[in-house]
């Protein structure tokens, strides 16, 4: 996947524009969404922006975080949903029983090779979440897609997206054993965007035409205007 995807040759577009393309897309692992993306999107970002006042690089996260998904496009490869959303953990040593559905991972062949299947495997502890092999999703393409465009967002929002599927660590615990000082100083970022990302889902849907030039701005401030996905 990071073979595929991590060539940034498949269009060039802004931020918004990729926002409008994925509007055709519902996620089927949210139990709690039948809504466009758009309006999730743009609800996370303003639930952020009420309680966040001053952190304008906070909105444009809550309203960036899930770009990732546009993987699910044709122009991207149309890639299967259970290849694009749902929980992500780290390959390369043992599953956690927190992860979902961990009780598939026995016909997993690494469930099984010594080298990868211990408490640790290849990894040390204490060594830094971005030391892990984490499994593909959204939240990898979207983080790899801001570096390679040169975001001027802070290295929290980075973190937030690249983690934000990471529930085994961020609701149970599990790998915390590998994070590092600078992992255990961002993460409560990655709780903020958490909380609003999953409990900003309501019926009240947001007037897109009326927050637009807010978000327009915010992107001209991080971003450039056309970037590489």
């Amino acid at each position: 996947m990071k073979e595929k995807h991590l060539k940034f040759n498949k269009r060039k577009m802004g931020i918004w524009d990729c926002c409008e393309l994925l509007n055709e897309y519902v996620d089927e692992s949210d139990p709690d969404l039948d809504e466009p993306q758009i309006e999730h999107l743009l609800q996370t970002a303003e639930a952020l922006r009420k309680d966040y006042p001053n952190e304008d690089w906070l909105h444009l996260t809550g309203l960036i975080h899930d770009l990732g998904k546009v993987l699910l496009h044709p122009a991207f490869g149309e890639e299967p949903q259970w290849a694009v959303v749902g929980d992500t953990f780290p390959l390369g040593c043992a599953f956690d029983d927190a992860i979902v559905h961990s009780q598939y991972f026995k016909e997993n062949p690494d469930y099984s090779n010594p080298l990868y299947n211990s408490r640790n495997g290849i990894y040390t502890e204490g060594c830094g979440l971005d030391k892990l092999v984490m499994s593909w999703g959204h939240d990898e393409y979207m983080y790899q897609v801001m570096k390679f465009n040169n975001s001027t967002l802070p290295p929290q929002a980075l973190f937030a997206i690249r983690y934000h599927s990471f529930y085994a660590l961020h609701q149970a615990g599990a790998y915390a054993r590998f994070m590092n000082d600078l992992d255990r100083e961002m993460m409560p970022w990655l709780l903020i965007l958490n909380k609003h990302d999953l409990y900003s889902k309501s019926k009240v849907l947001i007037d897109v035409e009326e927050v637009k030039p807010y978000y327009l701005s915010l992107i001209d401030k991080y971003f450039p205007k056309e970037l590489q996905w």
